[in-house]
């Protein structure tokens, strides 16, 4: 099993994760709350770049470079529109936020290049993890070559959601169900060997791991379980290091950060 690690800086703690232990990154807590990605930036690799989009659930992914073209543009603060960035150059840190949604950092053993996705169920529904795959492909990456970390997030066993949110979400891993009713779909998920639902008590409501669903979505791209871990922390569940947007309503944020090496 890959082990993750508490690290610190300025007695704040953040996890990282062994398979990406030749990048510089990090999975942060609330405790960083209230930096932004530049002053972050600054204390992980001071000579690197910082990048971040305005996330908005959907399934872009941009590279720095195309930041600036970006056809959507928040108004307020100038930045892109998306929820997944991947690296076009060496020593580019990427950021995205999370308070119960899926960071994932993604990385190439050859390469150096990198992506950071933030993938909540809207997000995951739409493939979101497998279009920073295929965009690192397009560069040269081979898929042995990459190496995927799933940082905190809700837990499916916490994570209540209607049986129509259950089925779209998991309608990406079982595209042959295109068209099914809900119930099915939930009926063939829920068959799943390593199924990303859990029954629930109250009609029409099930419970959903999006992390196994960005698990199954990844293997389905063919890469191995050798190549991906998951954290073993729940955001909902552990207060003490992480906000959730379930647990307590508010607009608050964690990030996840990861490095480019390279030229």
């Amino acid at each position: 099993m890959t082990n993750w690690h508490w690290q610190n800086i300025q007695d704040r703690p953040y996890l990282t994760c062994d398979l990406l232990l030749d990048w510089q990154h990090g999975f942060l807590t609330k405790h960083f709350a209230p930096l932004d990605p530049p002053q972050l930036t600054a204390q992980i690799s001071p000579n690197a770049s910082s990048n971040q989009v305005k996330q908005v659930h959907g399934n872009i992914v941009l590279s720095p470079s195309e930041m600036n073209d970006a056809p959507l543009k928040e108004e307020e603060t100038g930045l892109a529109m998306a929820d997944g960035l991947i690296a076009d150059g060496g020593n580019q840190a990427l950021w995205v936020a999370s308070a119960d949604c899926n960071p994932i950092l993604l990385a190439d053993t050859q390469t150096g290049m990198v992506s950071a996705v933030h993938a909540g169920w809207r997000g995951t529904a739409q493939g979101i993890v497998g279009v920073a795959v295929h965009k690192l492909l397009a560069l040269g990456t081979m898929p042995a070559n990459l190496r995927v970390a799933i940082g905190p997030a809700i837990d499916g066993e916490v994570y209540q959601v209607t049986t129509g949110v259950g089925a779209e979400v998991c309608l990406s891993i079982l595209p042959e169900l295109q068209g099914a009713e809900p119930d099915k779909i939930i009926d063939r998920a829920l068959s799943l060997s390593d199924s990303p639902l859990l029954p629930d008590e109250q009609p029409g409501r099930i419970r959903l791991d999006v992390r196994r669903v960005n698990l199954w979505q990844l293997r389905q791209l063919g890469l191995t379980d050798q190549q991906i871990s998951i954290a073993p922390h729940c955001t909902f569940q552990e207060p003490e290091n992480f906000f959730s947007y379930r647990r307590e309503k508010l607009k608050k944020i964690q990030w996840s950060g990861i490095v480019s090496r390279g030229a």
